[in-house]
């Protein structure tokens, strides 16, 4: 390599880097607009900019990625419907349709052209999740996708900066949240014009009129990168299934990953048919989340763009839940989505154990609350309804133990969505937050420790009658643990005054009364006898792991003061290994009569 084409490479590079500049800056002007306490406070959200093709370039490290990577996706429909060559400064596209957009209505995506000097350069794109959509609300309860809300087809939201009355009257009338959602509209397209601005100073500075130079820099850096990952692993075949609470019935998702020299494909035959409820995944969703969590295994430091994801390949049955066709119910989307890294995990975990973590609580925990007239019927003589209000906070259980470290506590992992205060939540609607602490013992137990959930006790001012539309899982089937790691605890749905409620679907907490969410921990990795009893020790101080429970799963035993008895345990600990040897001795007999 000469001194000049050095040179060039490292021109090329800083360039790349201030481009993640750009959107990051972009998603950051969302989350300072936003209306929506989702996306204000909780990030969920993707940024990108895609060349002139529709190719991903970049994407803002704030962000989630299922929207971003069935984001990837969607810019390529707005092309087809509006070519790149009828686009004008100002103009803003807009769409939720699930199945060119991000997988569901409560989706908002806006694609917006950027010039410089007169020419279109690139295209910016955002996904951001709203509070309503209109319809039955968040939830499972529709029987297709035309009662879930309403849908928006790619149309401009503006033109050539104008905006578009017709769409934005009905927006206002399909909407519980008329001003929330328009503003969040606006939002969406003030982030893509931040980004818009910041590229066209970029291109000024660095004397450039073109991002072709750039695009093929990224591409073939990104690509090389993946292929190499790939060609490190072993190749050859490996499955992989999980079980999840479902609706109507549990689902199983199944996986057979190929992996080839250049490529891992993953075949889903084999998993459950759609629902008749909304837990569908639209394809580029399944795909979406597939892909993560293949990539945070096999090429976690290589960046995320069309390039690095072009080696992972899907094949996903057609009328299987993981590939809804239309117009199937898909609202909740994310709760089977979501498990699809676990799924990927348990085929990785296979060829490199060490890289892979045990099963978390995966989905997320946001529960939709609604309370007034449309819950409890009008007020009548002695009897109070409180306010009209549409709330929801985003929350996690544990994710699962690493070979190395402990899983996280009550941190959403495969979405990275933020924990919402419940500050946030309680100065948006009538509701109160009585308890949000640890839940004990609900990490799995191993050699590390899964993540513990939380637990969560929610009411309304003067504790009036209000809704949860549930949207839960892991309750019949908790996060598992891998190498002998045991499984975490399994999440709990119910009122404070003992009544269980249903994981998923629509139920009212009585007068008096108020919601419990006991979130699931995750799976813990590994032996628990070969825990550290000093790390026992400091999480039975820390409230994570009882007495109780430190003695029965890992054999360590404490003094009063909280240390760990050393010759407590070694006797308590000498005890266990003498009944796993003779269980093994008998399950080694049994094996040979087999």
């Amino acid at each position: 390599m000469t001194v000049s084409d050095a040179l060039t490479r490292i021109r090329l590079q800083v360039m790349w880097t201030r481009l993640i500049a750009v959107v990051e800056e972009q998603a950051q002007t969302m989350i300072r607009t936003a209306f929506s306490t989702t996306v204000r406070e909780a990030g969920d959200l993707s940024a990108g900019i895609f060349d002139r093709e529709g190719r991903m370039l970049a994407q803002a490290v704030t962000g989630t990625p299922g929207h971003v990577n069935s984001m990837s996706e969607s810019v390529g429909h707005f092309l087809r419907q509006y070519p790149a060559e009828t686009m004008r400064p100002g103009d803003h596209f807009i769409t939720n349709d699930p199945w060119i957009g991000t997988g569901h209505l409560h989706d908002l995506t806006v694609v917006t052209p950027a010039f410089h000097d007169g020419r279109l350069v690139a295209l910016f794109a955002n996904t951001a999740h709203v509070i309503d959509i209109g319809g039955l609300g968040m939830g499972p309860e529709g029987r297709s996708v035309f009662e879930e809300g309403l849908t928006i087809p790619i149309l401009r939201c503006f033109e050539e900066g104008r905006r578009n009355e017709t769409f934005f009257a009905f927006l206002r009338a399909g909407s519980r949240l008329p001003v929330e959602l328009e503003g969040d509209v606006y939002s969406l397209c003030a982030c893509n014009e931040a980004g818009a601005r910041r590229l066209a100073e970029m291109l000024s500075e660095f004397a450039i009129d073109s991002l072709a130079p750039l695009a093929d820099f990224i591409f073939e850096n990104s690509r090389s990168a993946t292929l190499a990952a790939i060609a490190a692993l072993p190749p050859g075949r490996i499955t992989a299934e999980i079980r999840a609470d479902g609706y109507e019935a549990p689902v199983t998702l199944c996986a057979a990953m190929t992996i080839g020299t250049d490529s891992i494909e993953v075949d889903f035959a084999g998993t459950s048919p759609v629902s008749a409820r909304g837990i569908n995944v639209p394809p580029a969703y399944c795909r979406a989340y597939a892909s993560f969590g293949i990539k945070v295994v096999v090429a976690p430091d290589v960046p995320n763009n069309w390039a690095s994801l072009q080696p992972f390949r899907m094949r996903i049955p057609e009328g299987c839940i993981l590939n809804a066709p239309r117009p199937w119910p898909v609202s909740l989307r994310h709760v089977i989505g979501q498990l699809l890294p676990d799924l990927m995990m348990g085929c990785l975990f296979q060829v490199v154990p060490e890289r892979v973590a045990a099963e978390g609580s995966s989905c997320l925990w946001n529960p939709p609350l609604r309370g007034g007239g449309a819950v409890s019927g009008p007020a009548t003589g002695n009897r109070r309804v409180i306010e009209d209000f549409e709330v929801i906070t985003f929350n996690s259980g544990g994710t699962g133990a690493r070979a190395e470290r402990d899983g996280l506590d009550a941190t959403a992992f495969p979405s990275g969505v933020r924990t919402m205060a419940v500050e946030a939540t309680e100065n948006v609607g009538p509701v109160l937050f009585w308890r949000k602490e640890f839940r004990p013992d609900s990490g799995g137990a191993g050699r590390t420790r899964g993540g513990v959930g939380q637990v969560m006790e929610i009411g309304t001012l003067g504790d009036l009658e209000f809704a949860c539309n549930a949207v839960f899982d892991r309750v019949q089937h908790p996060p598992r643990g891998r190498a002998g790691g045991l499984a975490g605890a399994a999440g709990v749905v119910r009122t404070r005054n003992g009544q269980t409620l249903r994981a998923k679907g629509f139920q009212t907490i009585a007068e008096g009364d108020r919601l419990v969410l006991e979130l699931p921990g995750g799976g813990g990795m590994g032996d628990p006898l070969e825990r550290p009893p000093a790390l026992v020790a400091r999480d039975v101080r820390d409230g994570l792991v009882s007495p109780e429970a430190a003695e029965r799963l890992y054999a360590v035993a404490l003094t009063a003061a909280g240390a760990v008895d050393e010759a407590a345990t070694a006797r308590l600990r000498a005890g266990r290994s003498d009944d796993q040897s003779r269980g093994d001795q008998s399950r080694g007999d049994q094996s040979r009569v087999d």
